[in-house]
């Protein structure tokens, strides 16, 4: 009996340690995942959390100021408050244009013609140098004073339209571009689409339904996670755009196109205050919380899974 369980304990002991290096090995398969992880996320992260309640120059040691640069931030700058205006307006007109936009193009797209997929692939193109500063700089040859779009309307017998030169303008200009730019969101439609299953559809049609309302009540229902999906993803990427901006009106003019990440980028990077850098980023993240959080509290009103009814 000692042989039989000295035996037993033995084989135990060597599943163990063959278990442990399978762990360890695990653990060095992970590692460069969690330094990225560590070191290029969460560190950054709450090191300008810190840095927001500090006064802190390129080069400079931080000076704890408490709340200073967040009460400077609500109550003295003002450009911080056109900045805020600004982005708010550029996401509220992008983000519902460029997703019906991609949802129309994808309907269009829908269907089994003859090249479907070359069409398919110029659709998507533009999204493939999306937010590019080649695109943006194209962007701005074409609207310039004696750009392409001018050149044209003066052809046609029409003024030259100062696009960038108008405060009334130049902000659609950039919304533009952004709408433009519609591609990724297309893909995804397009593979919802695929997945709207048939037989509903031919019985809205057995059943005489026209074809919007079998838009309203069958598609659009079904691809409902997609297009919530959607509205996260391009709500977060217009809170954050800076390149557009930055490259084809430069903020201007007047600032009518000054939006936070290029007020964000001038405090840090051209002033050097991180400390107030850092605390408009922060603003900047809790904006986008605030309107994910609100999407997510809506979505139980309109957003469809299919398993639901399974539940």
């Amino acid at each position: 009996m000692m042989k039989q369980s000295s035996a037993g304990t033995k084989q135990e002991h060597k599943a163990v340690r063959k278990y442990s290096k399978r762990n360890y090995q695990a653990f060095l398969y992970l590692l460069p995942w969690l330094i990225g992880l560590f070191g290029l996320q969460l560190f950054p992260l709450f090191r300008s959390l810190y840095q927001s309640f500090t006064e802190f120059t390129v080069g400079g040691t931080p000076t704890w100021v408490g709340l200073d640069n967040y009460v400077r931030l609500f109550t003295k700058d003002r450009e911080f408050w056109n900045s805020l205006r600004v982005t708010l307006l550029y996401t509220f007109v992008t983000v519902p244009l460029k997703v019906t936009l991609a949802l129309l193009i994808a309907l269009f797209l829908n269907r089994s013609i003859k090249g479907i997929n070359l069409i398919r692939t110029v659709y998507y193109i533009p999204s493939l140098f999306g937010g590019s500063v080649a695109i943006s700089i194209l962007w701005r040859l074409l609207f310039l004073e004696n750009g392409t779009i001018n050149s044209f309307l003066q052809t046609v017998g029409l003024q030259k339209v100062s696009w960038l030169g108008n405060p009334n303008i130049a902000l659609w200009v950039i919304c533009a571009l952004e709408i433009w730019m519609f591609g990724s969101s297309m893909i995804m439609f397009l593979a919802a689409l695929k997945n709207v299953p048939a037989s509903y559809m031919e019985a809205a049609e057995l059943d005489g339904a026209s074809r919007f309302r079998k838009f309203f009540s069958i598609t659009l229902p079904q691809i409902t996670p997609v297009l919530f999906f959607t509205l996260i993803n391009q709500t977060v990427q217009a809170m954050q755009n800076y390149t557009s901006a930055a490259i084809v009106t430069n903020g201007g003019p007047m600032k009518a196109t000054y939006v936070l990440g290029m007020k964000l980028y001038r405090e840090g990077f051209t002033y050097f205050r991180m400390g107030y850098a850092s605390s408009l980023a922060w603003v900047v993240f809790v904006i986008i919380v605030v309107l994910t959080m609100f999407l997510f509290r809506s979505s139980s009103a309109w957003v469809y899974y299919g398993d639901e009814g399974d539940r």
